[in-house]
């Protein structure tokens, strides 16, 4: 069997990668120098087994910038962002790779959309998309089968997680099951692909909406005096409570941005709404810390550990990093940036030492593991300030203390 999937991102690749080991594979992407590089046997981005991977299949994988017409199966993983202007999701990409798999589709040809769409994406504009190549819907199967897997572990995820696969009909279900199958070693269960659509949304709804919790609880905790850090684990004592951890905010491409998905859609969004308001405050509350510690500076020099998303990987989709350098700035502080996944940021990320070089502030945004090893006593020595803001927790309080800093941690109000 062929399989041509198109969109070579940070599921993309993986997933192509994935199929190659058991079919021919043709990735596709608009993106010329990505092509170039990957047919030369060069990856586009760090990720976990990848190199590995893509070693053991180069005989079965190819690239190209668009779908092969010979391809028994047509996977579609391209990117839906949230369209600012409007707050809802632009299917653009989406859209352009039905139709150019219209363009080259077989009756009898599989089209699984791996894409996180709002629900009624794959029959409303798939399915037209595609019947402008000329079939008609009855000539081909079509399916949804969301992705479930982030950056820093996306092969594990990938063939570890469960699966849902959405059908427009029970054949093609049962066809992308088989698909994946040849990947997938967990569970794969079937429905109708607008179910399927639904339940990666509120996968990932659930998330913002616990994340927004616990960062409510942050600022409560902070208000009336008490460690956010030491209550949460004694709340999860409780075997019918697990809360999450606060931070600086929400990123990625997933959290931050599926909710809206499903709120251009109802009008009971209210709860959904005002979780999405409070994650996207925190940067802004954070930064609020920040300007106690400087107690209103504002021409001081603040260099920000962490422009990734999350800890140690160089995904800086949606990250919470760039809003709060963006306030940062605009409130007159001069800001750096270091962070060693990270090579291109807003504010171009230096190596630790220059980055705090004469600083006046550490503000902890990505919980790294390479930060929990920085030393307190190199830094005292380099920097001009002793005030730290930790917003992941990340940091030996004790020792950062010790060596005479002033420790502000996110969601403790002692």
């Amino acid at each position: 069997m062929s399989v041509c999937v198109v969109g070579l991102g940070y599921v993309g690749l993986p997933t192509a990668l994935l199929f190659a080991q058991h079919h021919e594979v043709v990735g596709v992407d608009i993106d010329e120098s990505r092509v170039d590089a990957l047919n030369q046997g060069t990856l586009p981005f760090e990720e976990p087994g990848l190199p590995e991977l893509f070693e053991e299949v180069r005989e079965n994988f190819s690239a190209a910038v668009a779908p092969t017409e010979d391809a028994d199966v047509y996977v579609i993983v391209t990117p839906t962002p949230l369209d600012q202007t409007v707050d809802v999701a632009d299917l653009t990409a989406v859209r352009a790779a039905a139709e150019a798999i219209g363009d080259v589709l077989s009756p009898d040809d599989l089209v699984v959309l791996e894409s996180t769409v709002p629900p009624g994406t794959t029959e409303r504009l798939v399915v037209p998309s595609l019947e402008l190549g000329g079939l008609s819907r009855e000539q081909f199967d079509v399916a949804h089968c969301p992705e479930r897997a982030i950056p820093g572990r996306t092969l594990d995820e990938v063939v570890g997680n469960d699966r849902v696969v959405g059908g427009l009909d029970v054949d093609a279900a049962l066809r992308a099951r088989e698909l994946y199958a040849d990947v997938v070693e967990g569970t794969i269960r079937t429905t109708d692909a607008t179910t399927a659509e639904f339940v990666k949304l509120m996968e990932n709804t659930h998330r913002d909406v616990n994340i927004a919790l616990a960062n409510e609880f942050a600022k409560i905790a902070e208000e009336i005096g008490v460690n956010v850090h030491d209550a949460i684990p004694l709340a999860n004592e409780h075997p019918r409570v697990d809360v999450l951890s606060p931070g600086p905010g929400v990123g990625g491409h997933c959290i931050t941005i599926d909710p809206r998905f499903l709120a251009q859609r109802t009008d009971s969004d209210r709860l959904i709404s005002v979780a999405r308001d409070v994650n996207d405050s925190m940067a802004a509350h954070v930064l609020g810390l920040v300007t106690d510690r400087l107690r209103g500076d504002h021409h001081a020099t603040i260099t920000v550990l962490g422009a990734a998303y999350k800890a140690d990987v160089g995904d800086t989709r949606e990250t919470p990093a760039l809003p709060f350098v963006k306030l940062a700035e605009n409130a007159g502080y001069e800001v750096r940036v270091h962070d060693p996944h990270v090579s291109e940021f807003a504010v171009e990320p230096t190596e630790l030492d220059a980055a705090v070089l004469e600083s006046d502030c550490l503000v902890v945004l990505t919980g790294h593991e390479a930060f929990a090893d920085v030393d307190p006593e190199r830094m005292a020595e380099l920097m001009d300030g002793r005030d730290v803001v930790d917003a992941r927790a990340t940091l030996d309080r004790e020792s950062w203390e010790s060596a005479g800093f002033d420790v502000r941690v996110l969601g403790d109000g002692r």
